[in-house]
């Protein structure tokens, strides 16, 4: 079990520092929905988590639909050029892109991470704005990147950090969608609510994050390499290592497999709950256990992980495949049951009192 040390500092983190926590313990990635009007404040927040909290090395990127998979590859990748300008006196560096398809904006620095031996690597964190806005082309270029862990450039291969992580950032609402493959691969995702950000953050929030320019926040890195991470990788490896050891009892196994079934028997439901989405359950129940001192998952851990890897996955029906319209129900009246059910009422449905029946 964890010290009491850690589980402090695990419950002084807030909604998204804990699941940068999760995916980090979990080796995996994440998606942010918040509202159009704060999707600059969220990213800011993310920056400074992984900033100030972890000491990982990031970029933020805006995509757009004319981003290209060149520039994408290009500002991933963390040179020798990127590392020694963390060096430089306190003042923003900033270096113009060919084109103003997208806003890019990295930051490079860490004391408790020694430098790549390499003379390039990729960050640790990318932090995804907008990506369902970019072509397909590059949505499975960002696929191919988190499920080998490699970038494929005309000249050479470069292998993600043993840190590595994509949070997708996007506004709720918003008519695209990522695309099918890259959705299911994203672990879990999560709304955040802005009014549960950090004061202190918001305090330094900076406006220039917008423009479409390459800056090097030389004094925010030069700040940080003065301190140590709050969670450190030792710790984080040590989370990740107890993880693997939580047991999940029969009944609350049962538990888990009928919420699976009653989720691809809903009407509503088209398709989204696949089979790679059941691994991902499994793995996060037994990772909130972590984060909770647990050994064992409850039913409750349950039934959030369920909520956190298939709020994005599920697809709802269309008014024409819905199976009461085989028996004789009127399109137009579907169509308009079907247009109040959100994917948080099928969720709710299933994991509330008239939905699977949880373990005592």
């Amino acid at each position: 079990m964890a010290d009491e040390a850690l589980m402090q500092k695990i419950k002084n983190l807030n909604d998204l520092g804990l699941a940068v926590l999760i995916c980090l313990i979990a080796h995996e990635h994440f998606l942010i929905g918040t509202t159009v009007s704060s999707q600059d404040e969220v990213t800011h927040e993310l920056e400074q988590i992984v900033n100030n909290v972890f000491s990982l090395r990031y970029v933020t990127i805006e995509f757009s639909q004319s981003t290209t998979s060149d520039e994408f590859a290009q500002l991933i990748i963390l040179s020798e050029i990127n590392v020694s300008n963390s060096d430089a006196p306190t003042r923003n560096r900033s270096e113009k892109i060919l084109n103003n398809s997208a806003t890019f904006q990295f930051s490079s620095r860490s004391s408790a991470t020694k430098f790549p031996s390499t003379p390039t690597s990729i960050f640790n964190v990318i932090i995804a704005k907008n990506l369902n806005n970019a072509s397909k082309q590059v949505q499975n270029q960002v696929l191919e990147l988190v499920r080998t862990k490699r970038l494929l450039s005309k000249s050479s291969i470069y292998h993600v950090p043993e840190q590595f992580l994509l949070i997708v950032v996007l506004a709720a609402g918003e008519g695209l969608d990522l695309t099918k493959h890259l959705n299911d691969y994203i672990f879990m995702s999560h709304f955040h609510n802005p009014q549960y950000s950090i004061d202190d953050q918001e305090e330094n929030f900076n406006g220039d994050s917008s423009s479409s320019v390459v800056k090097l926040r030389s004094s925010q890195k030069e700040k940080c390499e003065k301190n140590s991470p709050v969670v450190s990788p030792q710790e984080i490896e040590k989370l990740s290592r107890f993880s693997e050891s939580v047991s999940l009892s029969m009944e609350v196994k049962q538990y888990q497999m009928d919420i699976i079934s009653f989720l691809r028997l809903h009407r509503a439901v088209a398709g989204g709950i696949t089979a790679s989405a059941t691994k991902v359950f499994d793995k996060l129940a037994k990772c909130l256990a972590t984060i909770h001192n647990l050994t064992f998952v409850t039913p409750s851990l349950v039934a959030l992980a369920a909520r956190k890897v298939y709020f994005h996955r599920i697809k709802k029906v269309k008014p024409e495949n819905e199976r009461s319209i085989k028996w004789g129900s009127d399109v137009e009246a579907v169509a308009a049951l079907l247009k109040r059910i959100t994917v948080e009422d099928i969720l709710e449905e299933v994991l509330g009192n008239s939905g699977v029946e949880a373990p005592l």
